[in-house]
């Protein structure tokens, strides 16, 4: 469907807003509002916020004309329905009043117009329910003010038709806005959703006594925030802020039900800017805060594992993908990350500690941590792989699982799983190119292990796929250099279990490694040569490196086979271990370095020993000296100290 015409229900701020940004991007809009002073008021609204855009330079003052033509004003909802393929609904947060609006529409606008409603709380589910045709409501969430806010919720109700889903997204987009898809209804969305806890959150701080609202607002600006949490409540209105809780207390916890201050406030009407006065007293659209130094008793961590939390749930639920959570909330809250980024910095056990706390302290249900975060998979979570309890696994395209990733303590096991020999081919790489940056940022994995399910590590490259001519081929080579590369820059240290056949492509995966050990039958190789190819995922370069241009040389140009046991002799093996205990000695030595090696002094040392290797001395040894520095700075760096002076085991945080 080509959307040619809209109509705006409501002319407040929201609707002539939605309906200066869609008229602005070259479609007719139809504003409606039954109150004439409203419309009025609406109209004098558009003009001069599209004043302000040419005075600003962002408009040409011919275009304010075009624009304003685009807008007809109709205070008889009939007229103002004919012709429009889409009607936006943008009257206040009161379910019976949007009700009594949909009643309307349905009478006169098209048979075929999608219907949406611009609330920003209320279960899309909830308002369909009255309609006779409720697979025509979409929910469509534009952020106040829209002409400047570029985000749009789109909300997919319960009975929200997907053709109609996917048309207000599509048309969002064309109206110049960054929608996402909010593919299951709850209240609040997705932005609100998350913000619900932390205004609770904020209610409880002054419920508690725990300090002024001009002391936590100035902590909140010292964190570089554009506002304080309770300007920002002055600023959307109190009464907004109590409907909204009385509506989290309905619909998702009793816990938004359990607070005085905002109910006290509204009765006072010190709704904030609205009546001049609310935490604060406003002049000239401006609060007057109080000078105060920053709060001592808050953190903003409290504050960003709360968020993580709800994000969590939203995930859990399948409300909406972790990147339009960190797309949304950063849009629509104007922060530069969102809580996905954020809990890619934290470890499970911070947030978790962080969310008991808060639990045990103010006694609201919805401070738990979710069920992810419970069971030590948040990072699952964020990532949109939440698996099983203890297994992750990675997942092609056509539901092809060529990788299995472990977990125990700090260690994360990543077994090929492609066939008996374990064949390297674009699908695996593709999946351990995922799964490497899945781990790259995850501070509970210290240690990394890379081997083969079954009895042998990788036979080699899958020589049967095709790769239609001598560019692809190039290509195809240099996708694994760069793919395996990042085994050795990954922060991890990263071990080889090679076990069986460590041949071709598998033997330079285990180039790749930090360290590598084995049992003394396995048959290592590159055969290559003897087939017509020679090593191009980097075992050229990286076996010379190791143990030098000659015995390279040899192994390279003869493509002989050689042991576990000259591996370890020439160097390219570190430990020998039986063969039947290969795996779990490999696991305890994974575990042991897990425990006993500071993690950051790892993930530099093998900066320094890479990138050193290709730098003359002089810049190795600035480089080394930096490091030095750097890490002297770190909590790790103390904790070491302390564990040792202390004669005890030292509990590394990655920090």
């Amino acid at each position: 469907m080509e959307i040619k015409q809209v109509t705006v229900i409501g002319s407040g701020l929201m609707g002539s807003g939605i309906a200066q940004v869609i008229a602005t991007a070259g479609i007719n809009v139809n504003l409606f509002d039954s109150f004439p002073e409203a419309l009025d008021k609406g109209k004098s609204g558009i003009e001069k916020s599209l004043a302000r855009l040419v005075k600003a330079g962002r408009m040409k003052s011919d275009d304010l004309s075009k624009v304003m033509g685009r807008i007809k004003f109709y205070r008889e909802m009939e007229e103002s329905l004919a012709g429009s393929e889409l009607v936006i609904e943008a009257v206040p947060e009161i379910p019976e009043l949007k009700e009594e609006v949909f009643n309307s529409v349905e009478k006169f606008a098209n048979p075929d117009a999608i219907l949406a409603t611009n609330t920003s709380n209320i279960r899309i589910t909830e308002i369909a329910s009255k309609l006779k045709t409720p697979e025509r409501l979409v929910g469509m969430h534009f952020f106040n003010p829209p002409a400047m806010m570029k985000l749009v919720e789109v909300i997919k109700g319960e009975k929200s038709s997907e053709s109609n889903f996917q048309e207000v997204f599509n048309f969002s987009k064309k109206i110049g806005k960054e929608p996402i898809k909010v593919c299951k209804d709850t209240a609040g969305f997705v932005v609100n959703r998350i913000s619900a806890p932390e205004s609770l959150y904020f209610i409880l701080l002054l419920e508690n006594k725990v300090d002024s609202p001009e002391a936590i607002d100035s902590f909140a600006r010292s964190q570089a925030l554009p506002m304080g949490p309770y300007e920002l409540m002055d600023y959307v209105g109190i009464d907004t802020v109590l409907h909204s809780l009385e509506y989290y207390n309905k619909t998702l916890s009793s816990a938004y039900g359990k607070t005085t201050i905002p109910q006290k406030m509204v009765s006072e009407k010190r709704l904030g800017i609205k009546t001049g006065e609310g935490f604060y007293k406003w002049k000239e659209g401006k609060a007057q805060v109080p000078s105060a130094s920053p709060s001592t008793k808050v953190e903003l961590l409290d504050v960003f594992c709360l968020e993580i939390n709800e994000a969590t749930k939203l995930i859990e639920e399948g409300v909406a993908s972790p990147e339009d959570i960190e797309k949304g909330f950063s849009l629509g809250m104007n922060r530069p990350f969102g809580p996905v980024s954020v809990a890619k910095g934290l470890s499970n056990k911070e947030v978790k500690d962080k969310l008991i706390q808060l639990h045990e302290k103010y006694g609201a249900d919805v401070f738990k941590p979710a069920k992810s975060i419970d069971e030590g998979r948040m990072k699952e979570a964020m990532d949109g792989r939440l698996k099983a309890k203890t297994e992750a696994k990675a997942i092609t395209a056509e539901g092809e699982q060529l990788l299995n990733v472990k977990r125990t303590g700090k260690v994360a096991r990543i077994e090929l799983n492609n066939g008996r020999n374990n064949l390297l081919n674009m699908k695996v790489l593709d999946q351990l190119n995922n799964v490497i940056d899945q781990l790259w940022n995850d501070r509970e994995v210290f240690v990394v292990v890379i081997s083969g399910n079954g009895n042998l590590f990788s036979a080699g490259a899958e020589l049967t796929q095709f790769i239609p001519d001598s560019m692809e081929f190039i290509e195809y080579s240099r996708k694994g250099e760069r793919i395996f590369r990042k085994l050795s820059e990954i922060p991890k240290i990263v071990i080889a279990e090679m076990k069986g056949y460590v041949l071709g492509g598998g033997f330079e995966l285990s180039l790749n490694c930090d360290i590598r050990v084995s049992h003394s039958e396995c048959v290592i190789g590159f055969p290559e040569t003897t087939i017509g190819l020679l090593p191009g995922w980097s075992g050229s370069q990286k076996l010379a490196k190791l143990i030098g241009m000659s015995r390279a040389s040899y192994l390279i140009l003869t493509g002989e086979r050689f042991t576990g046991d000259l591996a370890k002799e020439y160097g390219i093996v570190s430990r020998i271990y039986s063969k039947n205990e290969l795996q779990e000695r490999t696991m305890e030595f994974a575990t042991e370095l897990s425990e006993k090696v500071s993690p950051i002094a790892a993930a530099l040392s093998k900066k320094l020993i890479y990138k050193g290797s290709e730098v003359p001395a002089d810049v190795g040894l600035e480089m080394e000296s930096i490091a030095m520095g750097t890490i002297y700075g770190t909590k790790d760096f103390m904790e070491g100290i302390s564990a040792f002076v202390q004669k005890r085991k030292p509990e590394y945080k990655f920090q």
